[in-house]
């Protein structure tokens, strides 16, 4: 890594109908460098990369780029200075080919200019080739797996000449082959003396990736500090500006009765088979495993969205047949999924109604809602679990992602669950969210609710499970206890590893 200051971002200042969203932040990109840029959600991150790439305009403060200061910034100058970003959510149209997406904002052509087709393909496969991905050029982009479509993104960003990239959550929907694989395309791109700004929640990637890392909290820039001399616990304290005891909170409480048991529980279609699990009122058990696993599937099965074709579900002790998810509601099962945006809240919607989604039957008398009684209910779990919105009725899109985790959240409580599946309730969330989270399903379970919690997190699956169960190949491969469970073991069952010659049992 070389000392030269490839962009300098001075004292910026930026405010929104007067709320403060940046305060004279400050930030440096060297060359050959990956900067870690962290902090909680309202920090300033977004706001200071939208205004690094030219979509918003800073009230003060001032953008050098090779020493020289930028002005009358926009997304097209930026771009025309060496300027882009990647997103979580790669903005690729989906319906043309790689070579024709790649192409996009490369080639100045005019109106009546003619194409050259094995011209636009060659490009396009020397620029994935740069990258390492090996994607055949003429294939749609909707038919790319997400983690191909960031290749192809940055191929796009390579081909115009890109000196700095902007990597925003790269990592939140990827397995750990495919964070592996970026990892390894961004150090390749290190080399080439790139400068990159990598933003993340995933703490524990930071040491494997970043050379520094700059914390803002409230809009202001707290440090900057050489990846190799912070640990997780000083940057969890830099973000929050407190000490934070415990991003695991989790107390021992008495277990009660066995609130749902699993007996060779399977479904031929989704790929889950002879799946023997027992979860005790009180009791957090945590469900790991490898993409593919059948962990979401398992849920799904569970929740009645795809009924068991095998086995048998009991319920407090009772043969239970789950055909919809309307009757695992009506049996006291509530199912918060993984996609939260897409499945989890409705964002155009209001808080209000998403929290009372799941309970409308209990709000409705002859056809007519008691809205009096929905804006207490919404109210009360708003101020319960500390969801930060200005008001009950302004859409959930508006709210930062741990808040709209909350309402997804409230929507189930609501309805007063024996049994409460969390898909990845953390993903995507900041530190200090994912505590509030934590902090709840802890509370949870003291008041006896049974809990399933599906993560990919190996520190979250050790830090708040009673119990873990890692599913391999479509069923659970083993369990462990919390005295034993360690990320070598989670991981060995992950991979169908069988544990009986170390002492302890993969069996069932």
């Amino acid at each position: 890594m070389t000392d030269n200051v490839l962009l300098r971002v001075t004292d910026i200042t930026k405010a929104y109908a007067g709320v403060r969203a940046l305060r004279s932040a400050s930030f440096e990109l060297r060359a050959g460098e990956v900067h870690a840029l962290i902090g909680e959600n309202g920090a300033g991150k977004s706001t200071l990369i939208k205004i690094i790439t030219g979509a918003v305009e800073a009230d003060s403060g001032t953008l050098e780029l090779n020493g020289q200061t930028i002005t009358n910034n926009s997304p097209r100058a930026a771009k025309q200075l060496g300027i882009a970003a990647i997103y979580q959510q790669p903005a690729l149209f989906p319906e043309l080919t790689v070579a024709e997406n790649i192409a996009i904002g490369l080639e100045q052509k005019g109106v009546w200019a003619r194409i050259d087709w094995r011209e636009r393909r060659r490009q396009a496969a020397r620029l994935l080739a740069q990258v390492g991905a090996k994607i055949d050029v003429n294939t749609e982009a909707g038919e790319l797996s997400m983690p191909q479509q960031q290749l192809v993104e940055i191929a796009r960003a390579l081909g115009a000449h890109a000196r700095i990239l902007i990597f925003d959550e790269p990592t939140a929907s990827l397995s750990e082959e495919d964070t592996q694989n970026l990892f390894k395309v961004i150090r390749e791109l290190r080399e080439q003396g790139v400068g990159m700004i990598y933003i993340s929640h995933r703490l524990e990637e930071l040491p494997v990736i970043a050379d520094r890392v700059t914390v803002l909290r409230d809009g202001c820039t707290i440090d900057t500090r050489i990846m190799s001399e912070v640990n997780r616990a000083q940057l969890i304290q830099l973000m929050v500006g407190r000490e934070l005891s415990a991003v695991f909170p989790k107390k021992e409480v008495a277990l009660g009765e066995v609130v749902l048991e699993l007996r060779g529980v399977g479904n031929a279609a989704v790929g889950v088979h002879d799946v023997n699990l027992s979860v005790r009122a009180g009791e957090i058990v945590g469900v790991a495993g490898l993409v593919g696993a059948g962990r979401t599937e398992l849920a799904g099965i569970i929740f009645g969205l795809t009924p068991a074709d095998a086995g048998e579900i009991r319920l407090r002790g009772q043969p239970f047949k789950i055909a919809n998810p309307a009757q695992a509601i009506a049996s006291g099962i509530a199912y918060v999924p993984e996609d939260r945006r897409k499945h989890g809240v409705i964002l155009p919607m209001a808080v209000c109604p998403n929290i009372s989604l799941a309970f409308l039957d209990h709000l409705t008398k002859l056809g007519s809602l008691d809205f009096g009684r929905e804006k207490e209910i919404a109210v009360d779990y708003t101020r319960r679990f500390g969801i930060k919105t200005p008001s009950i009725f302004v859409p959930v899109a508006n709210l930062s992602g741990g808040n709209q985790q909350k309402v997804a959240l409230s929507r189930w409580l609501v309805t007063k669950p024996s049994l409460l599946i969390l898909d990845e309730p953390t993903q995507g969330i900041d530190v200090g969210a994912k505590s509030e989270i934590h902090a709840l399903m802890t509370e949870l379970a003291a008041q006896g609710v049974a809990i399933l919690m599906i993560s990919s997190e190996l520190s979250e699956i050790l830090g708040m499970s009673d119990r873990a169960a890692v599913m391999h190949g479509g069923t659970i491969f083993g369990q462990l206890d919390r005295s034993e469970a360690t990320q070598s073991k989670i991981l060995a069952l992950a991979l169908g590893h069988d544990l009986t010659e170390t002492g302890t049992s993969a069996a069932l």
